[in-house]
């Protein structure tokens, strides 16, 4: 089943134009990943998913939903994906608990005690309940990118958008935050997310999808993007990558 479909979308910002005719889908549990230089417009892709942005032209369709409709609820919207950011975005101030428990607190009106117990099932899922009394500042880059990951998975979400999630992170903290990645879609988690981790995209990835100038100019199995490019563009890239 199509859970995700983006067509012919269009973003600009003045007049650089960031989107153009973008075009891809995303079936029930898959996990897509986007790959291309920086300025191909993938985390403006994922922005646009989670209607951070407004697309100027076409159309994004989840299970069903026109969420470009402009009287869509984006507060609704936003209730089905969880996303994590290149930046933790953890409230420096707030233990890790009151962190993963803010959202379903204040946006949906858990109460308290429910939250809370959500919240510590889940730190208990990313291996951090252990941590549920510590500032963020007391933690590793890779611990506080799993709160991260808790935070946004807590209201079970449809969809999970993730950018460039390792790419703060000292090298050997990648793997943690990968491994975690790996366990969401064993476990039929559907994913889009934009990484510069090729061996990850062709362990994990169900599509791998090559963004140049705003469009998807490559896109197919991890094997075939990766290990054999049909696009020069492509093939130049993934040269510049591997050195």
């Amino acid at each position: 089943m199509t859970l995700l479909s983006v067509r012919h979308v269009r973003k600009s910002f003045g007049a650089h134009v960031v989107l153009e005719d973008l075009t891809m889908s995303v079936e029930a549990g898959q996990c897509v990943v986007l790959i291309g230089p920086s300025g191909s417009g993938k985390s403006t892709i994922l922005r646009c998913l989670n209607l951070l942005e407004q697309v100027d032209d076409g159309q994004i369709v989840l299970s069903g939903d026109d969420i470009t409709d402009p009287r869509v609820n984006a507060d609704a919207v936003r209730a089905r994906i969880g996303m994590v950011f290149q930046a933790y975005n953890l409230f420096p101030h707030m233990s890790v608990l009151d962190n993963v428990t803010l959202a379903p607190r204040r946006v949906h009106g858990i109460p308290a005690a429910q939250a809370r117990e959500k919240a510590m099932a889940m730190l208990e899922r990313v291996g951090l309940a252990d941590k549920a009394r510590a500032r963020p500042d007391d933690l590793s880059g890779g611990q506080q990118q799993r709160v991260a990951i808790a935070r946004a998975l807590v209201n079970g979400p449809e969809l999970m958008l993730l950018d460039e999630v390792t790419s703060a992170l000292d090298p050997e903290l990648v793997g943690e935050v990968l491994d975690l990645l790996v366990e969401l879609k064993s476990e039929g988690m559907t994913m889009v997310l934009n990484t510069h981790e090729m061996g990850f995209a062709r362990e994990v990835a169900d599509t791998v999808c090559f963004l140049h100038d705003g469009r998807v100019h490559e896109s197919g199995a991890p094997a075939q993007v990766l290990g054999d490019p049909v696009q020069p563009r492509t093939r130049e890239f993934l040269r510049r990558v591997h050195g």
